[in-house]
């Protein structure tokens, strides 16, 4: 769905310590991506499709404090990533980390709000033999 908030991110200064923090409090599974200095936070389990399996749950991703990047990040679903950081450039708003493919997956970016929140963007990759997006609970950034 458009416009849904699909993933969230926190910013560590010690990873293994806030890994172990959520595990412990939350019961949450990480999958540590150290090829993108990033860990996926999986607070729900999967469907067959990998989305949340729990209606209103999504889950995150946790990386190394830095690059401007100093609070959580919500990150909404669109379905032109490129189109929506055009309409945000004229809204008052700012690119603040351009375009990157997650391959397999799809694109990310972060803007910056009229506010100056740094908020992400989601585009899920079109799924084999069809197009168009489908909200993903497992966009990564950072």
């Amino acid at each position: 769905m458009a416009g849904g908030v699909v993933h969230f991110e926190i910013p560590a200064d010690d990873e293994n310590r806030a890994r172990e923090f959520y595990r412990s409090i939350f019961g949450w599974e990480f999958q540590v991506l150290p090829e993108m200095d990033y860990s996926l936070a999986m607070t729900t389990p999967l469907d067959e499709h990998g989305r949340p399996a729990v209606s209103g749950s999504i889950n995150g991703g946790l990386f190394k404090r830095g690059g401007g990047l100093t609070a959580p990040v919500v990150t909404v679903d669109v379905d032109d990533i490129d189109a929506a950081l055009e309409q945000i450039s004229t809204q008052s708003g700012s690119v603040h980390r351009e375009k990157m493919e997650v391959p397999g997956s799809g694109w990310n970016a972060y803007f910056k709000d009229s506010e100056g929140n740094i908020v992400g963007l989601w585009q899920n990759a079109a799924p084999e033999g069809g197009a168009g997006s489908a909200a993903a609970g497992n966009a990564v950034g950072a």
